[in-house]
């Protein structure tokens, strides 16, 4: 009966996990120095190299970035951070 319980426990808690509360959040980033058609190449690069991030879309005509993130593994300020730290520094388009 006590290995029965424990591993009935087990399985829920494997269902009731961190993992079980993420979500996939896409956000649009307004990204500045994107001055030739290269640059977003850049840009991409740079957000999709951080952990966590599953599309990135970058148009120079907008200068924009649309990126698709899971957000147990990164956030908005890691994103910004990692197009800075490209040399686009960029924020949050409302």
């Amino acid at each position: 009966m006590t290995k029965t319980l424990a591993a009935a426990l087990f399985c829920i808690s494997l269902f009731i996990s961190p993992a079980a509360y993420s979500a996939e959040k896409t956000i649009t980033l307004a990204v500045d120095n994107m001055y030739c058609a290269a640059c977003p190449i850049t840009v991409k690069g740079s957000l999709e190299a951080v952990p966590g991030v599953m599309k990135a879309v970058v148009s120079y005509a907008d200068k924009t970035a649309i990126v698709t993130f899971d957000d147990q593994k990164t956030t908005p300020a890691a994103l910004m951070a990692a197009t800075a730290y490209a040399g686009y520094p960029s924020v949050i388009k409302g």
